[in-house]
């Protein structure tokens, strides 16, 4: 193995490995003296009744924002309970493209927003229809759905000449 060496000579042969050690040496306990004279004249406190107090502080917000989570959470399972009890039943799933306007795309967004039946399309209001096209992008906003409610309630009852008579006036829905 091949020891690195330094060389620790001057040009007029004199060691200079000591000296050196000796300057590190002097410039250690410089900067350990340095750090004693300016902990004595500027001593750090370490007052830890400030932190005391913002930890209860901090403790009485976390547990008054656990108790107005479960309060909320109670909540949420009375309102989930509510819905559930009100929703609609939507086991009745009709072919919405019977209604002259709506395509299979259109009867997709319909689906994704809970109107599955003719029943529940002629309920739906004009401007929640609109909604769902003007939300689905500009490609639908095109589509007027002035007569899909009244053409669903007649699907919904069973009235398909009459229906079929009317779509055949019709143009796109209008």
């Amino acid at each position: 193995m091949l020891l690195l060496q330094i060389k620790t000579t001057a040009c007029d042969g004199s060691d200079l490995f000591w000296p050196w050690i000796w300057w590190l040496f002097g410039a250690f306990l410089l900067g350990y003296l340095l750090r004693w004279i300016l902990n004595k004249l500027f001593p750090k406190k370490f007052d830890t009744s400030d932190y005391d107090a913002r930890i209860k502080t901090l403790e009485s917000q976390l547990d008054a924002c656990r108790k107005e989570k479960s309060a909320l959470a109670a909540g949420a399972a009375t309102a989930a309970s509510f819905v559930a009890a009100s929703q609609v039943d939507d086991s009745v799933k009709d072919d919405l493209t019977k209604v002259e306007g709506i395509g299979p795309k259109i009867k997709e967004l319909l689906n994704n927003d809970g109107i599955w039946s003719f029943k529940q399309l002629s309920e739906s209001s004009l401007e929640r229809i609109q909604k769902i096209l003007d939300d689905a992008g500009p490609r639908f906003r095109v589509h007027n759905p002035k007569t899909w409610a009244q053409q669903a309630k007649l699907a919904a009852e069973g009235k398909w000449a009459e229906l079929q008579k009317w779509q055949d006036e019709l143009k796109g829905g209008i």
